[in-house]
């Protein structure tokens, strides 16, 4: 296992922290507290998951699935049940052997979420990430809105070694896509990422331009393998569910990315929003440099929230985020 990979594991587990102590000392206490498998065990697990953002119907197929396997092994001990719990939450939230197809792939991903998610920042991220893979990225500065959008993204091309496509403020976001879309097609780029506008409080206009950025997409790169990436922020609990749901309204997503789950009790809600919406969270963010932007693994995430230690590997030291670099990049 990689050190950015141990790495990232410890500042996980440190970030799930305040949801661990939210979720799992209340399973803890019914684990080892309650005397029988019974009716009020039950009632009690489902209430602590969803008073942990853990959602209605992720906890009912969590729940489900639980019950299921005790039946099956003969369970009676309540104790006996932690671990077929963890295994559950694992199952629930696997993502699927097609979710990564767009790194094998010459693709478009449009990243899309409102003000303040930390959008840019993970354009900016994932950009780097790529090239450190080898592949040919280009950058799409569609947010034309927001003052210094451009300015902040091209900061992060810089730093990710990347070319980047931009418009002036206050320009039309889709004749952006349409120049990146041209540039990626001559340069032979392996992805072209395409940071957006955040604005939800004009749902029309907003659509509109969505619209308008796929019909260009669609007419000039058709071939292009394409992905829909919201951007969500951990620590706004189930107001990230209605944001999704929005925002679902006006594209069609595939993947959920996670940021600032450093630090948040409402951590739970990533098992939540996969099941709620039927889209796989792809990727988490845990901090401000570019190695806390990780793959979503759901096996890490649950160990983390547990505080499992990794099998065979020594407990990795805290890894210092760099924040002298990074500051004022993170609220995009």
């Amino acid at each position: 296992m990689s050190e950015e990979k141990k790495g990232f594991f410890a500042r996980l587990k440190d970030g799930l922290k305040k949801t661990r102590d939210n979720i799992v000392s209340g399973f803890d206490a019914i684990f080892t507290g309650a005397s029988a498998i019974d009716d009020d065990f039950y009632e009690e697990l489902e209430e602590i998951m969803i008073m942990g953002d853990i959602g209605v119907n992720a906890t009912e197929q969590i729940m489900d699935r639980l019950k299921a396997q005790v039946k099956e092994q003969h369970i009676k001990e309540p104790a006996a049940c932690k671990q077929l719990l963890i295994d559950s939450m694992k199952e629930q939230m696997q993502v699927g052997e097609t979710a990564y197809d767009f790194e094998t792939k010459q693709s478009i991903i449009m990243v899309i979420g409102v003000n303040g998610v930390g959008k840019t920042t993970t354009v900016g991220k994932m950009a780097g990430k790529m090239k450190a893979q080898g592949k040919k990225v280009l950058i799409a500065a569609a947010d034309t809105f927001r003052a210094a959008a451009g300015d902040q993204l091209k900061e992060w091309a810089g730093r990710a070694g990347v070319d980047m496509i931009g418009g002036a403020e206050g320009s039309d976001p889709a004749s952006v896509v349409f120049d990146a879309v041209m540039a990626a097609k001559a340069r032979k780029a392996d992805v072209l990422l395409i940071d957006t506008a955040g604005r939800l409080h004009n749902k029309k206009n907003l659509m509109e331009e969505l619209r308008k950025m796929n019909r260009i997409i669609d007419r000039e790169f058709p071939d292009a393998h394409r992905e829909n990436f919201i951007v969500l922020d951990g620590t706004t609990g189930q107001n990230a569910l209605v944001q999704a749901r929005e925002f679902g309204d006006v594209a069609d997503l595939t993947g959920i990315i996670l940021t600032k789950m450093d630090g948040t009790a409402k951590g739970g809600i990533a098992v939540a929003i996969q099941s709620e919406l039927s889209v796989p969270v792809k990727y988490i963010g845990v901090g401000e440099s570019m190695d806390d932007l990780q793959k979503f693994n759901p096996d890490d995430f649950v160990d983390a929230l547990f505080d499992v230690t990794m099998v065979d590997e020594k407990e990795p030291e805290m890894v210092p985020n760099d924040t002298e670099e990074t500051e004022g990049m993170e609220n995009e």
